[in-house]
Parts: C-alpha cells; sequence; structure tokens
C-alpha cells in the first residue's frame, strides 16, 4: 500500500513537473511573439544640429570692443569672435557670425542662430527667452569721461545733475541702467557704439556709463578719455554666452569647451591682445 501510495505520488509529481514545464513553454513561446520595445531616443539636440549642418551659427553686434567688432570693409575681430571660431573648431565645423543690434538681439538669436556672443550681459529678461553659459566675466556699469571731468562723476549723485548729458546706445543694458538712474541730466542717444566715444571727445556728450571692461578698452585707445572707478563698479553683472532656451545638452557642451578654454590658456592667450 505504502509503494502504491508512493507511486501514485511519484504520478502526481510527474504530472506537476510536467505541467511547469509545459507553462513555461507557452509563456516563452509568448514573450518571443511579442515585439521587441526599444528605449526612448534622446531628444535632439543643437549640437547634433550644429555638427551635421557644419556650420555654428554666431549672433554678434560688432560694436562692443573688446569682445565684438565688425570694421568698415565687414570684417570681424575681438575676444568673443575668437572665442566663437575656436568652440566651431571644437565641434568641426565652420563659424559664421550673423550681424545684430543689442535692441533685436534675442529676436535675431532666436530666430537665425546656435550662439549670441560680444559681451552679453546676464539679465533676467533674456533669460526668460533663452539659456546662458556659464558666466566668463564679472563686469558693472561705469563711467568714462574726459580725463579732466573725471572728478566731476565719481558718484550717481553727481552725475544726475541738471546740464550733464550721458550718452546711450539705444537697446541695450546701458540704455536700461541710465534710464533707471538719471532723472535730472540729459540722456542722449547715439545709434552707433563704435562712434559713441568720439561724441565725448568732441564735447558733444560729458560721459558714458556702460561697462567696465569697454571703459578700459576705450581709455587705452583713447588717452583724452579716462574710465572712473572701474575696478568699483555702480553695478555687479556677469557676461556669458547666449543659447537655445530648453537645450540643456548644448548648454553642458559649451560650458564643458568654456572651463577647459578658461583653464588651460585658450581665453588668456585669445584675450591677451586685447587687454594685456
Amino acid at each position: 500500500m505504502f509503494r502504491e501510495d508512493r507511486k501514485a505520488g511519484g504520478m502526481h509529481w510527474k504530472k506537476f513537473g510536467f505541467g511547469l514545464v509545459a507553462a513555461g513553454v507557452v509563456a516563452l513561446s509568448a514573450a518571443c511573439a511579442a515585439p521587441l520595445v526599444e528605449p526612448p531616443k534622446a531628444a535632439a539636440s543643437r549640437v547634433d544640429d550644429v555638427v551635421q549642418r557644419g556650420e555654428l551659427r554666431v549672433c554678434s553686434t560688432g560694436d562692443y570692443r573688446p569682445f565684438t567688432y565688425r570694421n568698415a570693409a565687414g570684417a570681424w575681430s575681438g575676444i568673443d569672435i575668437d572665442m566663437a571660431h575656436d568652440l566651431a573648431s571644437k565641434l568641426g565645423v565652420k563659424a559664421t557670425i550673423v550681424p545684430t543690434t543689442w535692441k533685436t538681439l534675442v529676436t535675431d538669436f532666436n530666430a537665425k542662430c546656435d550662439i549670441a556672443v560680444g559681451g552679453v550681459s546676464i539679465t533676467l529678461e533674456r533669460a526668460k527667452q533663452t539659456f546662458f553659459s556659464a558666466a566668463y566675466v564679472v563686469d558693472g556699469k561705469t563711467p568714462i569721461t574726459r580725463c579732466e571731468h573725471a572728478a566731476r562723476f565719481q558718484t550717481l549723485q553727481q552725475i544726475d545733475q541738471p546740464g550733464v548729458r550721458a550718452i546711450v546706445n539705444p537697446g541695450g543694458t546701458n540704455e536700461q541702467f541710465a534710464k533707471q538712474n538719471l532723472k535730472q541730466a540729459t540722456i542722449v542717444e547715439h545709434p552707433d557704439n563704435n562712434t559713441i566715444f568720439q561724441q565725448i571727445l568732441d564735447g558733444k556728450a560729458d560721459l558714458m556709463m556702460t561697462d567696465a571692461a569697454e571703459t578700459k578698452w576705450q581709455a587705452r585707445q583713447h588717452p583724452e578719455l579716462c574710465s572712473v572707478h572701474p575696478e568699483q563698479p555702480f553695478t555687479f553683472s556677469e557676461k556669458a554666452y547666449l543659447l537655445p532656451k530648453g537645450d540643456v545638452v548644448f548648454q553642458q557642451y559649451v560650458n564643458q569647451w568654456l572651463s577647459l578654454a578658461l583653464h588651460d590658456g585658450t581665453y588668456a592667450r585669445i584675450a591677451e591682445p586685447w587687454i594685456g
């Protein structure tokens, strides 16, 4: 009786084992028949677009030395112009400079360019519509005037007086700063930032408040002009490169390139002829 029970039990386990095998075969067949689900592909980045196009489109104003300059013949130069060419070379493409103005910078950038360079200040208003790279220059607004008038324009209170003429290039942060802080002085608009300092030399304006980096550059070119306390400007600002909003991959690539350039001597080599 005991053997028969074992035999019956053996028959039971054999049947159960066969059932497991059969179920496994069915499950395996079903799995093989199901379509393979591929992992989601990474979203396309401007890095891929630039490489595929073979061209990095660079917006710049061409009127803000030492960062960007376009001469009468159309030739471009400046620290950020050379940096843009270096970025393009690292991507294995050519750089094409696209002219813009401070007033239309963000609009032109979003419509036509992959990056915008040329002493672009980081502002919250611009950050609503674009990304920025990491900052590479700390700067701020300070006056530049004829050297004999430097003692007259040390403070905003001294500048904001009736009869004082402060010249600005329209559309950028210089104009914004002047309009926010000057209520009694006269604000004189001059559309060409390349010739605006000549207006001060010619006596058509008393001073300009612009970024300290620009005042130091212009004072080197025109000994009659003095940069007023450029090491202690009225404001704090940072300069960075304008990048497409939402494209974190491209932003990270540019930041990695910029960090290397700032630490391996590339930026210093490019900047040296301009700022010493």
